[in-house]
């Protein structure tokens, strides 16, 4: 039997987030780098928060920088987390990324090796290696079977939205019962949220799109708070708020309503991820345990974001106010 992974197991790391949290991207920075009068500037801030200098600005640089960043910090706090689960929640989302691309890019005979990512439980050319020679014996069994299922599906129907759907399905059940298994109430309430998020968001979709309960059951997934059958069983006119108003997602339900009757997305969906950056942001109150760990990870992944809106929206001409819009709360 394992040894029980304690709180006083996540002492050191603990400490080392906190003070690589002094690093994270805060709203003050993201102000300035929307401020700068140059794109140049812009990316110089960045360098205050430990990114690389760039010397050339484009999309494509500013890719490559997050895509690095992204890599050290799975390596950094892989190297000291008692539990490696931990950060493995957060890699899955990246072996399905790169099962959706792989599956597509079969299917219409096109190379999309540069969509690719590595920071999955499974590097990205070994995913579409053991894809092409059908050897998926080393890949998790629950990536495998999606992926197989998956491809299945997709060669029968030609509908690449359904054969999305079945990955992410497949992904939010892995990411749930490795949730579990690691013992964390903090990360399996994180993961409930997202599937949460995630179906208030089919919700509002199928609204606007005039659907019923019966295509709406196709879309919602299993293992939030709020059970599919809770969400089709509504009338089709009821309040969002009777269904998501009663937690973190209870502004995210009032924007839906209005999103739901053709309204603006943006206010929504924004609202959607403030509820998770608000249920993170309570792990600041613990001293050491998995809760910081998961914060960092979550926080990280959300400035990458960040600084993707930023940058490609300044790199657009886009103007700052409507930047500004699609920036999400941040953890510090």
């Amino acid at each position: 039997m394992s040894k029980k992974i304690k709180d006083t197991d996540y002492l050191f790391l603990s400490a080392r987030i906190r003070a690589l949290e002094n690093g994270l991207l805060t709203r003050a920075r993201m102000e300035r780098m929307l401020e700068a009068s140059t794109i140049e500037e812009a990316a110089k801030v960045l360098t205050e928060c430990g990114y690389e200098e760039l010397t050339v600005v484009d999309v494509d640089a500013v890719n490559r920088m997050l895509a690095h960043a992204r890599d050290e910090v799975i390596a950094d706090v892989t190297q000291f987390v008692p539990d490696r689960r931990l950060v493995d929640v957060f890699k899955i989302k990246y072996d399905y990324h790169n099962a959706k691309v792989l599956l597509k890019s079969e299917a219409r005979g096109t190379d999309a090796s540069r969509l690719l990512v590595d920071t999955g439980r499974a590097p990205g050319a070994a995913l579409a290696k053991a894809l092409a020679e059908g050897e998926l014996s080393d890949l998790p069994k629950p990536l495998a079977q999606a992926m197989l299922e998956a491809r299945s599906l997709l060669a029968s129907t030609k509908d690449p939205q359904q054969a999305d759907f079945l990955l992410d399905q497949a992904y939010f059940r892995e990411m749930a019962d490795m949730a579990a298994e690691t013992g964390s109430s903090f990360l399996e309430g994180y993961v409930a949220l997202m599937v949460d998020a995630a179906n208030l968001r089919s919700l509002v979709r199928v609204r606007r799109m005039g659907k019923d309960s019966d295509f709406l059951k196709t879309v919602l997934f299993r293992g939030g708070s709020v059970p599919p059958e809770r969400v089709t069983a509504a009338d089709g006119s009821a309040e969002l708020e009777q269904i998501y108003g009663s937690g973190l997602l209870a502004d995210a339900a009032a924007l839906g309503q209005t999103a739901a009757q053709g309204g603006g997305l943006t206010a929504f969906e924004k609202a959607c991820d403030n509820a998770q950056a608000a249920y993170l942001s309570t792990a600041r109150q613990v001293a050491f345990g998995e809760q910081p760990v998961i914060a960092y990870l979550a926080a990280r992944d959300n400035e990458f974001t960040a600084i993707r809106i930023i940058m490609t929206g300044r790199l657009a001409g886009l103007p700052v106010s409507v930047i500004q819009e699609r920036l999400r709360d941040v953890y510090v």
